[in-house]
């Protein structure tokens, strides 16, 4: 989550996306009884459920929805079954307040060590004529784009010199933060800004927003992210399935991945079952990574934390604990913390990110959408990252590869939105990594 994308990476990015394009046509057989499969299960759910006539699934993951989008799966869904992206970028989420802190640092000539995707992310207040650390970079400012904490960590302990590392990302990055700085593998001119978000949070508040607005369907069945969840476990989607009586299904990345856990949704919702399902079980296990948990709980405190548009959700992020505030870029350089009482609206005017990242709102509901905003030159934060739902949707929303894969399974490709929109075909892309 929030990594950066350049060189071999990117190159190794794309390779890895044509293999499991491959793999789905290679096995279009399968395929195509999973689609059967899923329209014979929507015919039944539609009986037992009555009057429903669509039935909205989430999935929780960017790449959970650049599987969805790039390989055409809504395009097979039937008319009744509606896939929506939910809360699957940290990126998108990051308040506006922490990039124009990260923008100060460096133009007060402290090394800022970010991913790539961070490094384009704008805030709505512009500092010294820097509205991003890449501006702030334009401008003089010390910034520097890394894969990870420990590559910022060799890099800092070259030079010396005082340093942030800006640790953006969910539950998935946060071990390798604890690790670092339990073992105490920072330089002692490195502190960490802890921003790791917590995704159960933001899939509690989704859900409660959908339901509270009587227009729309309910959320009635969560693809759960699999990455965070093999360090949380599957256990962490309980409290969705009980408190809300929905499906969940911890699914794993490929198209034959989202299909099954599309059809297991469907299953339960057929027979009046609601209960959290691991379809991602050759990496996923019911209690997760203990170690993993044990570290992260050992180097961080769940605190109330700012999502960017949306405002506060109790226990949704982590801050080191004051056994390590000597890593702490937030006592160290007195960056200011967001708090109820001071933070305001961050979205810049017009852009409806904040409805996009919770599903209120498809990418094409946003009239900036691939009109001021674009990925060459984003105006909201979901089209800055390979893994916000409006930069997928311009890079991969186009009807080409979906039209194509739905009629090498001999089935007429629906007009949903994300599947058949044509506001772009950028077939050459890379493939954000797995939430």
């Amino acid at each position: 989550m929030g990594e950066s994308y350049s060189g071999s990476s990117a190159q190794e990015a794309i390779k890895a996306a044509k293999t499991i394009e491959a793999a789905f046509r290679s096995n279009a057989p399968l395929a195509r009884k999973l689609v059967e499969k899923i329209r014979g299960l929507a015919i039944e759910a539609e009986r037992r459920l009555g009057d429903a006539s669509r039935f909205k699934i989430m999935d929780f993951c960017g790449t959970h929805e650049w599987t969805i989008t790039h390989f055409g799966i809504r395009s097979l869904m039937p008319e009744q079954i509606e896939l929506v992206a939910g809360p699957g970028c940290p990126v998108c989420v990051t308040p506006s307040l922490f990039v124009e802190e990260a923008i100060r640092l460096a133009l007060d000539g402290i090394h800022v060590y970010t991913y790539g995707d961070v490094y384009r992310l704008m805030s709505i207040r512009s500092v010294r004529g820097a509205s991003s650390l890449s501006e702030a970079r334009a401008l003089g400012g010390r910034v520097k784009v890394v894969h990870s904490l420990l590559d910022a960590a060799l890099d800092a302990r070259s030079h010396g010199r005082d340093s942030v590392f800006v640790g953006i990302g969910f539950e998935t990055v946060a071990p390798g933060y604890a690790h670092a700085v339990i073992r105490g593998l920072l330089p002692p001119n490195l502190k960490l800004m802890s921003l790791v978000k917590l995704t159960p949070p933001a899939m509690f508040h989704s859900i409660e927003i959908l339901r509270e607005k009587p227009t729309e369907p309910p959320i009635v069945g969560v693809i759960a992210p699999g990455h965070v969840s093999t360090i949380t476990g599957a256990k962490a989607w309980v409290p969705v399935a009980e408190n809300y009586g929905i499906p969940v299904v911890v699914s794993g990345f490929e198209p034959l991945d989202v299909l099954a856990s599309i059809a297991e949704i469907l299953k339960q919702l057929s027979r009046g079952e609601a209960r959290v399902a691991i379809e991602y079980a050759r990496a996923v296990t019911w209690h997760g990574d203990l170690r993993a948990q044990s570290i992260v709980g050992r180097a961080f405190e769940t605190v109330d934390d700012a999502w960017r548009g949306i405002g506060f959700l109790p226990k949704s992020g982590l801050r080191l604990r004051s056994a390590f505030s000597k890593y702490d870029a937030f006592e160290t350089y007195g960056v200011r913390e967001v708090k109820p009482e001071n933070w305001s609206y961050d979205l810049p005017p017009g852009c409806r990110c904040a409805e996009v990242v919770i599903g209120k709102a498809k990418p094409t509901d946003c009239p900036l959408f691939m009109k001021r905003c674009t990925p060459s030159k984003p105006y909201g934060p979901c089209m800055v990252s390979l893994e916000g739902a409006c930069a997928i949707w311009a890079r991969f929303g186009s009807g080409g590869l979906a039209d194509e894969i739905a009629r090498e399974l001999g089935i007429s490709p629906s007009a949903q939105p994300g599947s058949t929109s044509g506001v772009g075909d950028f077939m050459g892309e890379q493939a954000p990594r797995g939430g």
